[in-house]
């Protein structure tokens, strides 16, 4: 799909492409490829004279490829951005090409972060100024959206720990909460390396000095918001590890408490054993064999063998 958006009123305005004649009559500020045919990659190509690479958002590219000039004013970058989603949260890679004061971006589906900046431009007047500018405020978007992210992973983590720390765990309880932890955990990872991506880019815009005095303080800012977001993935990684910690511990006590139950009844029945082994023997000297009583003597024998074990636990406090 392909979307141009051009700059009217200081807003951005979206064109409507349907052929490639229909770009000879628009100025865009920002072309945005979502999962492009290659007819549409042919377009761009033949009307702004950028190619767009096939593996323009592969995730096998080198560190090195993913930020660089061409000798013709080229400016490319690749970045990630986060899609928080519930069931499969997931990093989305992006080229962007900056050249001749046009940003393109390329990348295999719809992102969140794409669809907040386009509101935010329609709505405010005078929040871009060129393209140099939409790129930005795309970083500043991915930012404030892994924020909201780490904010639901904070929110997610208190309900775990209201039920492993305030509750009665048992295995089913904690393997539920292991399983929550565990997807936190992965999500936390994806902000973490989406966060340092975007420092990343952001670092590169401001050591190409292409940006203007104003951009570059922009810039400043939002390296000051990755970095405590940074922090703040840090502490949600402690937490996670506590949350974890401490479940496993409630597994570890409730498996303790199955061996305890039975060491006590192994314990408690070795008398009655030992006892029926003795008399198992069967031998001719055994005055016990030939007494009336005596069968009705060795149960009695072997309750009370049971029965003294359970009374010393319990006055101990072990059962």
């Amino acid at each position: 799909m392909l979307n141009v958006f051009s700059l009217a009123n200081g807003r951005l305005f979206q064109e409507e492409i349907e052929s490639r004649a229909a770009l000879s009559n628009v100025q865009p500020v920002w072309v945005d490829l979502d999962a492009p045919t290659a007819e549409e990659k042919g377009w761009i190509a033949q009307h702004f004279g950028v190619t767009i690479p096939d593996d323009a958002v592969d995730d096998d590219l080198e560190e090195s490829a993913r930020f660089y000039e061409e000798d013709n004013g080229e400016l490319h970058i690749r970045s990630d951005f986060l899609i928080d989603d519930d069931e499969t949260p997931r990093n989305v890679r992006v080229a962007f090409i900056l050249f001749k004061n046009v940003l393109f971006s390329v990348h295999g589906e719809e992102l969140p972060v794409f669809r907040l900046l386009r509101l935010r431009a329609r709505r405010i007047p005078a929040l871009i100024e060129d393209a140099k500018d939409v790129l930005l405020k795309l970083y500043d978007a991915d930012a404030e959206y892994s924020a909201d992210a780490l904010e639901g992973i904070y929110d997610a983590l208190e309900k775990v720990s209201q039920r492993v720390l305030k509750e009665d765990v048992n295995d089913a309880m904690a393997a539920e909460a292991l399983s929550a932890i565990a997807k936190e955990e992965d999500l936390n990872g994806r902000i973490r390396r989406n966060v340092m991506d975007t420092r990343r880019a952001v670092s590169f815009m401001m050591r190409s000095r292409l940006l203007n005095a104003e951009q570059f303080e922009e810039a400043r800012q939002i390296m000051r918001d990755i970095d405590s977001l940074d922090s703040h993935t840090t502490f949600l990684f402690d937490k996670i590890n506590f949350l974890m910690n401490a479940t496993v511990g409630f597994i570890n006590i409730n498996q303790n408490k199955i061996i305890k139950m039975f060491s006590v009844a192994s314990v408690a029945l070795l008398p009655p054993t030992l006892i029926a082994s003795v008399y198992g023997m069967n031998f001719n000297a055994m005055p016990e064999l030939s007494w009336r009583y005596g069968y009705p003597f060795a149960l009695v024998l072997m309750v009370l063998s049971v029965a003294a074990p359970f009374i010393y636990f319990r006055r101990k406090g072990w059962l």
